[in-house]
């Protein structure tokens, strides 16, 4: 496979996530939070975690060059959560999301590692645009959403999904 870039903020570490990831992106994929606001994936073992890895989350890595990162915190390099930039079926453009197990939430994580997505998405990747959805109920994200200066302009429903989304946007 080859080697794709890794990214620094001041006090984060944005690397592309890997099969050694698979027990962080097992407890997120399993927390309360992940469950209500993003939905079940069923992926309840580490060998279903490198399931997952491997079957979404690195085919979008190799055709487009970015995709999901492990966001570890330098200082004493744990992994705290996932933030990237995603091809998400149903959705015009690149979605930009992220998740934090709930031990690292309200700490600045999820902003700081969200922005440096949101650079590099015009910069390094060269996009013109990005979007992201959320619940109407998940009220942490849309604040997260509206720091990152994106703007809420519709609500949108996902291919086979009834439930409605909020959808926000920013171009470069």
């Amino acid at each position: 496979m080859a080697t794709y870039q890794s990214y620094e903020t001041a006090r984060l570490l944005l690397k592309p996530t890997q099969l050694a990831d698979a027990a962080m992106v097992l407890e997120i994929l399993n927390s309360p939070k992940w469950l209500k606001y993003i939905g079940d994936r069923s992926v309840h073992t580490i060998a279903a975690a490198e399931a997952y890895i491997t079957e979404r989350m690195l085919p979008q890595l190799e055709r487009l060059g970015f995709a999901n990162y492990t966001v570890i915190r330098k200082e004493d390099n744990t992994k705290m959560g996932l933030c990237g930039l995603y091809d998400r079926a149903g959705l015009e453009g690149v979605d930009i999301g992220f998740a934090f197990l709930e031990r690292y939430e309200k700490q600045g994580y999820a902003f700081e590692s969200a922005s440096k997505m949101k650079q590099l998405a015009f910069t390094e990747f060269e996009l013109d645009y990005i979007s992201a959805i959320t619940t109407k109920d998940n009220i942490a994200s849309q604040k997260l959403l509206e720091r990152l200066e994106m703007k809420h302009t519709k609500m949108i429903n996902l291919p086979d999904d009834e439930e409605e989304l909020m959808f926000y946007e920013i171009s470069r």
